[in-house]
Order: C-alpha cells, then structure tokens, then sequence
C-alpha cells in the first residue's frame, strides 16, 4: 500500500446546477483547479458534506470519474464509498478503485445501529474487494454507532489496507487512544478540534471549511507541521468563529449549505444543497445576514494569513 495521506484534506461539496437538477462539470473542474492552487493535498468526494446520499448511481460515477481525470494526479482523490447495503459499498468501492482513487473513506452502516462484529464483517467485504487505502470514518452523530478505539485497533490489525480513520466522535482524546491501540499503525485524520488532534499524534485533518477556506487552513495545518503551533491556533480561533455563526441556524442550515455560498462568495459557485436539506434561496433575511456575518469573517481570516505569511512563510 504505496499511498501516504497527510495534510489537510478537502471533504468537499458536490456542485449542482443551480435548479439542483444535475451535477455540474464545468463548477467541479474550477473547484478542484482552485484547491490545487491552494497547495490542497487531497480531496474527498462524496461524503457527508457532498450529499452522497442524493445522487444517483451514474451521478457518483461522473463525480469521481471527473474528480480523478481533472486532477490527474496532482493531488490525492479519496471517495466516499459507504452504504447501510454492504454489497453496495464494496460495489462502489471497487468502483471508485477502478476508476482510479486513491483511497476511500467509509462510514460505518448505518441506520441500523450495527453490532462491532457486523461492522468488521462489513470492513472486511469492502477490505477483500479493494488494495487501495481505505480511511475508516467514525462518525457517531451521522451513523449512529461510535466505533471504540479497540475496534479500530481490530481492524487496523486485521486488515492491511485499513490504515487511515477520520475522527470525529467529538472526544479529542480519542486520537491518541487510536494510536495506542492500533500499536501507532492507524493514521489519523482529525474530524474537529485540529490543533489539539495534532498535538495528539493526528497526521491529517479531514476538512469542511476547506470549501471555502482552502489556502488558509491547508496553511493551518503546515504550520503544525512545522512547529507553529501558536500560528496554527490564531487560525483555528476564527474557524471557531464560524461554527459559532453557523451552529446558531436552524441544524439543516449547516454545513453543506453555508459550505455552497461561502464558496460563491470565494469566486468558487457551486449552486445549492438538494433537498431535504434547506437551500439558501430559501432562507430568506435570515440566511443572507448569516452569510453577511461569515463573510466577514472570511475577509478577518484572509487578513490574518496573510499577516503571518509576510513575517514568516511557509515554504511551498
């Protein structure tokens, strides 16, 4: 398994057209272009911020095909390759290796509030089916089952290509415990709270604000990197600033929707969230006073790398 994951990776949205009706090509191909300028390592598709759960079969093929062959190598491609059907996700997933990922990255089932031996035994299905790097993603809140640091351990041992996780059980804690009980084999990629995932051990950070923030926070993470801790903070104190703004809307106005306007607002359109979730246009005053207040916060975020880059750069 010759693929090293590290850095700060895009979880990105799924841009449609702007009656939502199908995927748009031409905005996906700016979009990756754009992440790339940005000195972004690596992308994820289909995830929870990129609606999976809304797109077709043959929209998921043009997704990752299109996502593979525009970057073309110069960054890395994981695919979100998850389904509560274990022969759908080892579909998909041979799929999305077939097309030429570099990895995937799977939830657990969910819905169903799987037992820890029916989640190994859907790991190993989608394990056998692929060589590529699979990046485990616990996600308690999204799949309702919070994988133990000891099933990841489980499975970290059992299977070769299972050497990645994204981490977001909310327990920043659970870095380190990660680690430990895979013997240092699991790499992890931080869900939230990079800084302090960092100082645990955490190699990657799995990123939604990178829709709209991608110079500044793949920045953030090379400043971990390097030892700029204080640097790296300053950082994470706006993003916080944005949670702040955004968790105070009603809870289907999240992410995947502020992600799409804030990345307009960037120069970067990639119209609007499929339903159920609540598109912008409908938010009405509400939603372009909370759009005003983060993009504001866009331009103090701006100022602020841009501050520290003058007095110390970070090498390219």
């Amino acid at each position: 398994m010759a693929d090293q994951f590290r850095g700060s990776y895009t979880v990105a949205v799924t841009p449609f057209t702007d009656d939502g009706a199908a995927i748009c090509v031409p905005s996906l191909k700016r979009f990756i272009d754009w992440q790339i300028e940005c000195r972004v390592p690596g992308i994820i598709v289909l995830g929870t911020t990129g609606e999976f759960l809304t797109l077709s079969a043959e929209e998921r093929e043009l997704v990752v095909r299109t996502t593979i062959e525009h970057s073309a190598g110069r960054m890395k491609v994981l695919v979100g390759t998850m389904d509560a059907y274990t022969p759908k996700a080892v579909r998909f997933s041979a799929e999305a290796e077939a097309m030429g990922a570099d990895g995937l990255m799977i939830i657990p089932p969910y819905y169903y509030t799987p037992t820890e031996d029916e989640i190994f035994g859907y790991y190993r299905a989608i394990s056998e089916a692929v060589r590529i790097p699979i990046m485990l993603y616990n996600n308690p809140v999204t799949s309702n089952v919070d994988m133990s640091a000891a099933l990841v351990g489980r499975l970290t041992r059992a299977f070769d290509n299972v050497r990645y996780i994204k981490e977001a059980s909310m327990d920043v804690g659970r870095v380190y415990d990660v680690i430990e009980e895979s013997g240092g084999l699991m790499n992890v990629f931080a869900g939230e709270r990079p800084v302090e995932s960092f100082l645990l051990g955490a190699t990657g950070y799995v990123n939604p604000y990178g829709n709209y923030l991608p110079y500044s926070t793949t920045r953030m993470w090379e400043y971990l990197e390097a030892g700029r801790i204080d640097d790296a903070r300053a950082v994470q104190r706006v993003l916080h600033k944005f949670d702040t703004v955004i968790a105070a809307g009603h809870p289907t106005y999240g992410h995947q929707c502020y992600s799409k306007v804030l990345a307009a607002a960037a120069g970067c359109p990639v119209g609007d969230v499929r339903a159920p979730l609540t598109r912008f246009a409908d938010l009405g005053d509400e939603g372009i006073e909370r759009r005003e207040k983060l993009v504001g916060l866009m331009g103090e975020m701006d100022t602020l790398v841009a501050e520290i880059e003058r007095r110390e750069p970070v090498a390219a």
